[in-house]
């Protein structure tokens, strides 16, 4: 992939999946901005990560839960753009950030679907808004969604709910965003071995119980997820729009 000349924002990319698909874009040869809520070394960490690559970073404050910060977001966004890449846009805005309230549903607290939707389906919705005056025109949108918004293990009713509706919403940015050449699709990861599912995996008998069900045998790791984006991100990935793309090694088929 070539992408030379591109800049990526990448939500939630200061450890995880968001990590490894900021240094994946990086290899491609984007510049990226990092986004980071409480992390801050950790996503200057990931700065130097990508600048030791030959590539231009940043790394911004941004908690996906609080849109009435969106806006000075934005503002810090298009001056970081403005100082460090004397541009007034950038390319890829990949909506990676998440947090996790498994619950099973009767057990389900309305404070922690709030919590949930407040990152997984309006931070996602409104930060998109916000920032589309600087996103450029034949740009790209990756949303990030969940094999559990096509399978149903129970714990995640909500978390999963919130998924189904970003894929949806994806599908009407693609839409609604064609008149401007910007393409918008949904990379969905199975069982992927990060912060976010270690306590999933840590259970008796669970990842042998997850590797039974799919198809290729192990649980997924973030380098499986990056090249995925990546390629959504390419000229070669340019006529793929509105699409869910599950990687998940073939899990539940």
């Amino acid at each position: 992939m070539n992408h030379q000349n591109k800049i990526a924002l990448v939500t939630g990319s200061s450890r995880g999946l968001g990590r490894n698909i900021a240094l994946q874009l990086a290899r491609s040869g984007a510049d990226v901005v990092i986004t980071y809520r409480t992390g801050q070394a950790e996503g200057e960490a990931v700065v130097a990560e990508i600048r030791a690559l030959g590539r231009r970073a940043v790394a911004l404050p941004l908690d996906t839960a609080r849109s009435d910060t969106f806006a000075a977001f934005a503002a810090s966004l298009t001056a970081a753009l403005e100082t460090t890449w004397q541009r007034t846009t950038f390319d890829f805005l990949i909506n990676n950030a998440g947090i996790d309230r498994k619950a099973p549903f009767a057990q389900t607290t309305e404070a922690a679907f709030d919590e949930l939707m407040a990152v997984h389906f309006k931070g996602v919705f409104f930060l998109t808004q916000t920032l589309l005056p600087v996103l450029a025109d034949g740009g790209r949108i990756v949303n990030t969604s969940t094999g559990l918004a096509r399978f149903s293990v129970p714990g995640y009713a909500a978390y999963a709910s919130m998924k189904g509706a970003i894929e949806v919403l994806s599908r009407y940015l693609a839409k609604e965003l064609g008149a401007r050449k910007i393409s918008v699709n949904v990379v969905a990861p199975g069982i992927i071995e990060t912060d976010f599912t270690r306590e999933a995996l840590s259970h008796p008998g669970a990842r042998e119980f997850m590797e039974k069900n799919i198809a290729l045998g192990r649980v997924g790791v973030p380098e499986d997820i990056g090249g995925v984006v990546d390629f959504l991100c390419s000229e070669a990935g340019r006529w793929v729009n509105a699409q869910r793309v599950e990687a998940s090694g073939g899990m539940f088929l």
